[in-house]
């Protein structure tokens, strides 16, 4: 993360971060009147990964993102720090996408 330190601002939060982009994904979901969307993550020097899901923990800095399967089928979790996130695109999950959409947590609004 940056060491950037506005005044009166508290510290950065990863929960609150993480709270941010869930809500954005449910306001976008609910705007295209869709059931999932489609979350692509591209990491600052890796690939872009269809994301199944993004959690605060372990914290201290760094995100786990659930990417769906590659060609392995198996679901894969990875750690990576926040400051290594380029971009995060949404998108309608439809057609060959529909299997790769998002899961919002319960009770996410």
């Amino acid at each position: 993360m940056p060491d950037l330190w506005i005044p009166g601002a508290a510290d950065p939060s990863l929960d609150d971060f993480v709270s941010k982009i869930l809500r954005q994904i449910a306001r976008f979901t609910d705007e295209h009147g869709a059931d999932e969307t489609h979350v692509e993550i591209e990491l600052t020097e890796g690939p872009t990964f269809a994301l199944r899901s993004i959690s605060p923990d372990p914290g201290y800095g760094f995100l786990t993102l659930t990417v769906h399967p590659g060609d392995d089928d198996e679901p894969e979790q990875l750690i990576v720090p926040v400051g290594s996130i380029r971009r995060i695109t949404l998108g309608p999950a439809e057609n060959e996408r529909a299997a790769l959409g998002f899961s919002l947590p319960p009770g996410q609004p």
